[in-house]
């Protein structure tokens, strides 16, 4: 998968903060919403500070267009937040950054982000021991070695290197507009056997999209194969959360407002009315970038209705445990390629980036796909222990404590095919524009391309940039 150094990245158009925050520390360049400042007579409105609507922030701060932009929690970052818990930073679910997402290369600098990576490969539990497979492309020797293990046979295992080398000379336009099926189908087209599907692509890919069943669009799947072949797999030091804080640091003063929810849009885009009944102006327009189910509370007239509201919502549960050491010492993904139980995925979180976890302690991060209503969280919490005892020592295992868990209800949106990744138009009215990752490719870098265009139709439809 990943190498163990950062490529040398193009300068990112913007000027690295002077400032660092730490998780969830608000802006200093919020406003909360008892102290508000009256808007500009030109004014532009984003709701929500997560990636696509920071994104859109700061491409309108760039062209020096006046905004506000309303978030109704307490920090930025939407589903990308990282809490701190007794010197142990929990992000809020399984993430990992891929470094070659093309727009985040040009928005984000990474040297300030201090980006730790994965060992460019994974371990796989399966048949009662964990097996190796290495990236043969960055570990070639590691990559040989693994050929001989029972996770996929060997032409399977040449097939995922055609597959990443396919998918690696293609542009990204072309990967996302392409002829689609199901993931499903398209490991079955490109002839993987049931072995390495079952023990390593499946829970590969349900770690990345929340969707064992790999109903998700074939275009995503190349896409992230093309990002696995050209970059690394790595964590911020300070959290995932730090990314977003990033761009937030780059607002104008007083632009960002926290705690601030917005009860309804004017369908013609000229203001945006907040629970406590303040009426915020936009003559400029406004600007969604909201995750869809609260697109759908505030937008609903201007949506196409989803293809299953039920059944494809991509849920996620992460739990996180204390431990005075890892059994694995290396910065590792570890998968389960059982076939049973209920965990996905973990890792040592600690092993990737030290600073997660305090001096002297480990933190576990587990990850289940799907809601698990039925079940309570020290119930959870028990049988993932009772489940890895069986990974690794007991006595180590039994001895985890148990630190948070997150149960991430809407996860990502459905894209399973027909999708529309690359050409929805983000005006939807007229001084109205959506953006999100269900409006693009549901990705880091999707978020971040469609806040992007969202602000791009705006300053053109107001006449500040040529079409």
């Amino acid at each position: 998968m990943k190498t163990l150094l950062l490529s040398p990245l193009p300068s990112p158009p913007f000027a690295p903060p002077k400032t660092t925050h730490a998780p969830l520390s608000p802006s200093p360049h919020a406003l909360s919403s008892s102290a508000v400042t009256p808007s500009s007579p030109s004014t532009a409105v984003v709701i929500g500070a997560g990636l696509s609507g920071l994104a859109a922030a700061t491409h309108l701060a760039s062209a020096s267009v006046p905004f506000v932009l309303l978030e109704a929690s307490d920090a930025v970052g939407g589903r990308v937040r990282t809490d701190s818990l007794n010197g142990f930073l929990l992000d809020r679910g399984f993430q990992i950054f891929l470094t070659a997402y093309p727009e985040a290369r040009r928005l984000l600098h990474y040297p300030s982000l201090r980006l730790r990576q994965f060992y460019p490969g994974a371990l796989v539990f399966h048949d009662g021991r964990l097996h190796r497979v290495a990236d043969p492309f960055r570990l070639p020797l590691s990559g040989l070695a693994s050929l001989l293990n029972p996770i996929g046979s060997i032409p399977d295992k040449l097939l995922v290197g055609l597959a990443r080398l396919a998918a690696a000379s293609r542009t990204d336009a072309d990967l996302l507009s392409a002829p689609e099926t199901t993931i499903a189908q398209r490991l079955g087209a490109a002839g993987f056997s049931p072995s390495i599907v079952e023990r390593f692509l499946r829970p590969f890919l349900a770690g990345i999209f929340f969707d064992p069943d790999l109903a998700t669009s074939s275009r995503l799947f190349d896409f992230i194969f093309k990002c696995l072949a050209l970059g690394d797999n790595t964590l911020p030091s300070a959290g995932i959360g730090a990314i977003p804080e990033q761009l937030a640091a780059r607002l104008p003063p007083g632009s960002l407002r926290l705690r601030s929810r917005v009860a309804a849009v004017d369908p013609g885009g000229a203001s945006v009315t907040l629970e406590c009944g303040e009426v915020v102006s936009a003559d400029l327009g406004v600007i969604v970038a909201v995750e869809q189910p609260e697109a759908e509370r505030l937008v609903a007239q201007f949506l196409p209705p989803r293809k299953d509201k039920t059944g494809a919502i991509r849920s996620t549960v992460c739990l996180y445990f204390s431990a005075d050491r890892a059994p694995v010492t290396e910065p590792i993904l570890i998968l389960n390629g059982s076939g049973e139980g209920i965990v996905n995925n973990m890792f040592f979180a600690s092993n990737v980036v030290p600073s997660y976890a305090p001096e002297g302690k480990t933190l576990v991060s587990v990850s289940l796909v799907g809601a698990f209503p039925e079940r309570s969280d020290d119930e959870l919490a028990a049988e993932v222990v009772r489940e890895l005892a069986g990974w690794f020592r007991p006595q180590d295992v039994g001895a985890w404590r148990h630190l948070r868990t997150y149960r991430i209800g809407f996860a990502q949106p459905d894209q399973t095919p027909p999708t529309n990744l690359t050409a929805r138009e983000p005006r939807v009215g007229a001084g109205l524009y959506l953006c999100g990752d269900h409006w693009s490719s549901a990705t880091f870098d999707g978020a971040l391309v469609s806040g992007r265009k969202a602000a791009e139709a705006l300053l053109r439809d107001r006449g500040m940039v040529q079409a």
